[in-house]
């Protein structure tokens, strides 16, 4: 009985060795401040002993080297500019692209591409240049083979309710709101989009589609420099609308 028992425990042992073998590596985030637009939230960081120095324009950024992904072992977790990790979400992280840029990636092996939003630092895996989201790396063909060779391209902020992006000239002057929640259902976001009109004078509803669904986000609040658009999201999140961001009105 007893050489049994040690043995169905040997057995599990190896299991449990062999899993987290499996899982994917993946250094924790370095956090950063919510306010991702801003050249004083792109501050440098340091992970295992090397310092990384955020890029304070992603204007004609081109990258080519090895994207890799991370899923469920993340999914629900803060990334580096405050939001909640959402493995279904078309996100990515980059060691130095400022955060809230969207970047174009092409799988070079398979020829796919997809658009992803930078909202994470990393990968800090020697050789890798992006951490896509498990959705991303599905579209890319990524997902099964664990990594590919891509080519990345920054695109800028994307303008809002539009399949348009932009590098703004000025990152604190200007138009901005704040996005406080996605809904797939209709009634719901123009719920809460109607009780914060009434609370800040503005709030507006945007449809965007990703990957054939159907997402209304919530805009709240009129704000003319992104320090006050800063300032705004971080007063949403604390009243409990996490995953808060500001975004250019224009």
């Amino acid at each position: 009985m007893m050489a049994g028992a040690f043995k169905k425990i040997f057995c599990l042992a190896c299991c449990i060795i062999l899993a987290a073998a499996c899982a994917p590596k993946r250094t924790p985030s370095p956090m950063v401040s919510p306010g991702y637009k801003t050249r004083a939230s792109q501050k440098p960081y340091v992970v295992n002993g090397q310092r990384y120095e955020p890029l304070a324009s992603s204007d004609g950024f081109v990258q080519t080297g090895i994207a890799s992904w991370y899923g469920k072992d993340f999914h629900g977790k803060r990334t580096s500019n405050g939001e909640i990790y959402d493995m279904h979400a078309m996100t990515a992280a980059h060691k130095t692209l400022p955060l809230g840029v969207f970047v174009k990636v092409r799988n070079t092996s398979n020829g796919r591409e997809a658009i992803v939003r930078i909202n994470d630092r990393g990968p800090f895996v020697k050789g890798r240049i992006i951490d896509l989201s498990n959705a991303a790396a599905k579209k890319l063909g990524v997902d099964i083979v664990g990594t590919a060779p891509v080519r990345i391209e920054a695109l800028g902020y994307r303008v809002p309710g539009k399949d348009t992006y932009r590098e703004p000239e000025n990152y604190d002057t200007g138009t901005y709101t704040v996005q406080i929640g996605s809904f797939k259902d209709y009634n719901n976001a123009h719920r809460l989009a109607d009780e914060m009109k009434k609370r800040f004078g503005f709030s507006e509803v945007h449809l965007t589609n990703v990957n054939g669904s159907n997402f209304y986000r919530v805009y709240a609040g009129k704000y003319f420099s992104l320090k006050a658009a800063d300032s705004a999201e971080k007063n949403f999140s604390d009243r409990g609308y996490s995953g808060s961001f500001a975004v250019s009105l224009d």
